[in-house]
């Protein structure tokens, strides 16, 4: 994606300088990777400490992968007009200071601010990290290359939860922001020192730039996530804010495909399109990212908002279901070199995503175990892996030449852009759902039922042995009981959307095992784009 247009070997790096580079670019990829993770488990504390919906809360993680989505596919061009050492040192200070800025924030919305330029910088450290170690390994070594920098990528998911766990329970949730303080300065430093700029053609001028384009796609994609985000509290269709936005959304979506199609130096070349395969996998990039971006947030906020886990065992339950991803992904890129058709790799990992997301939905209970959640994850971890590359090499396999890396622009930005819609979908259902199941729960509880009044009269006996008057007793016993039904509907809402979830994921099954075979095979070191 961020490739210059002619690939010089004078850039191959050796020994001592190779191996800086090598760790740079790792940490920084690892960096905006850790970073898009890491506020899971910390969303409850900063809904506290910030007043916050959780809504609104949810803001600071889409917020982050929407300006991730909006800058990937303008990479190219940057590091072109600005020289790709320049830009990659310049992305991670605009990240280093966003994320001071994040530990600073006094409201959610300073909050989100902060994160969507902080998703500015991040979303070119990983594009532009992959580039530079890979164009820094001789031809012959650039499958190591990948294969140092996909476990880099592996391991960022693994240790986000945790780590913010930590260190949200033993300091507060802005540390989680200025860990990437130290790790920033240092990367920026050897950037500077060590990382080397190709030698570009020509430069695009600044009234080239296709800035419509860029506006049109933002206009798209704010809009589109304001709507997702906001449409449930205000009241979707009835409110004239949303009204107007989906207006703006639907012709920015318009405008941008038709400006895409006639410029002359469009920011996304749509024609890769024309390839059936790529129009499969971009599909199924955004339904990856969907399950992936949606599961990893709503496993944290079930078991500390229901369960009462502390932030560390929450991001440490996760841990199991991504050293699987980590162990399968060697072994299915073997299979995909010896032949094994994507298709039914594919096809294996949504069923095991559906067996995944079928299986919490029976487990699901407002005291459910780490034990009971530990199997189900292991089955979330192998269908991720079975998912991430073979998507990604079936996309590509049609795709020759320059196209390969634009179509790889368009799976990672359609993965990123799931995950949003994912989230912001969720968010709004666990609201429906619980108010759904809390209306139906209500109706069954008839105070002339035996089984009713026998509980009233439990509680209400356990608040009178602790001094209080009957008539608060009883007043407190009912505030119980509201409490046990609000929190029965949440864990119902949540099975609901494990339901769903799975039952998107299956449905893909038919599809997937319709398309083409690739007639050649895509390098591993293109795939992980």
């Amino acid at each position: 994606m961020a490739k210059a247009p002619v690939v010089h070997d004078d850039l191959v790096e050796y020994g001592f300088r190779r191996t800086v580079i090598t760790i740079t670019a790792v940490l920084c990829a690892l960096l905006e990777i850790v970073d898009t993770t890491i506020v899971n488990v910390a969303l409850n504390n900063m809904r506290g400490s910030l007043g916050a919906s959780l809504t609104d809360v949810a803001w600071v993680i889409t917020a982050y992968a929407i300006a991730n989505v909006i800058v990937i596919p303008m990479t190219s061009w940057l590091s072109q007009q600005f020289g790709r050492r320049n830009y990659f040192a310049a992305s991670i200070i605009i990240f280093t200071v966003a994320s001071f800025m994040c530990g600073n924030a006094s409201t959610i919305w300073e909050l989100v601010a902060f994160r969507f330029i902080q998703g500015l910088g991040g979303g070119a450290l990983l594009v532009t990290a992959q580039t530079i170690i890979t164009e820094s390994y001789p031809m012959e070594k650039r499958g190591m290359a990948q294969a140092i920098y996909g476990m880099g990528v592996i391991v960022g998911p693994t240790l986000g939860p945790p780590l913010g766990g930590y260190i949200v329970d033993h300091f507060s949730w802005p540390y989680i922001f200025y860990i990437n303080l130290p790790i920033g300065i240092v990367a920026t430093l050897l950037t500077l020192s060590f990382v080397r700029s190709p030698k570009y053609g020509e430069k695009l001028k600044a009234n080239q730039v296709d800035w419509i384009g860029i506006g049109l796609l933002a206009a798209f994609i704010g809009s589109l996530q304001y709507i997702l985000e906001h449409g449930q509290q205000d009241d979707w269709f009835n409110n004239s804010r949303i009204c107007t936005l989906a207006v703006i959304s639907f012709l920015g979506l318009f405008f941008f495909i038709w400006r895409e199609l006639n410029y002359k130096y469009p920011i996304v070349n749509l024609g890769v399109l024309k390839d059936s395969n790529l129009r499969v996998g971009v599909v199924m990039s955004f339904i990856m990212g969907f399950g992936l971006y949606g599961t990893t947030f709503i496993v944290p906020i079930y078991t500390q908002s229901i369960l009462g886990w502390t932030a560390t065992d929450a991001g440490l339950l996760l841990v199991p279901s991504s050293i699987t991803v980590a162990f399968m992904m060697p072994m299915i890129g073997k299979l995909i070199q010896r032949g094994v058709p994507q298709t039914y790799l594919v096809a294996l990992g949504f069923l095991s995503f559906f067996i995944f997301t079928y299986w919490m939905h029976d487990i699901m209970t407002p005291d459910t175990g780490s034990e009971h959640m530990f199997w189900p994850l292991i089955v979330r971890g192998l269908g991720l892996g079975l998912l991430f590359v073979p998507i990604t090499t079936l996309s590509l396999s049609g795709l020759k030449g320059k196209s390969i890396g634009e179509g790889a622009a368009f799976t990672g930005m359609m993965r990123q852009l799931g995950g949003s819609f994912g989230i912001a979908i969720i968010t709004t259902f666990i609201a429906r759902f619980g108010q759904e199941h809390r209306v139906n729960l209500i109706a069954h509880l008839d105070q002339t039922r035996v089984a009713v009044q026998d509980r009233l009269h439990t509680l209400q006996g356990g608040f009178i042995s602790k001094g209080f008057s009957p008539e608060i007793a009883l007043r407190k016993a009912y505030k119980v009981m509201d409490f046990g039904i609000t929190k029965q509907s949440t864990v119902l809402s949540y099975m609901d959307i494990f339901l769903y979830l799975g039952l998107l994921f299956l449905f893909c099954i038919p599809f997937i095992l319709l398309v083409k075979k690739g007639k050649k095979k895509v390098a591993m070191n293109e795939a992980m784009h």
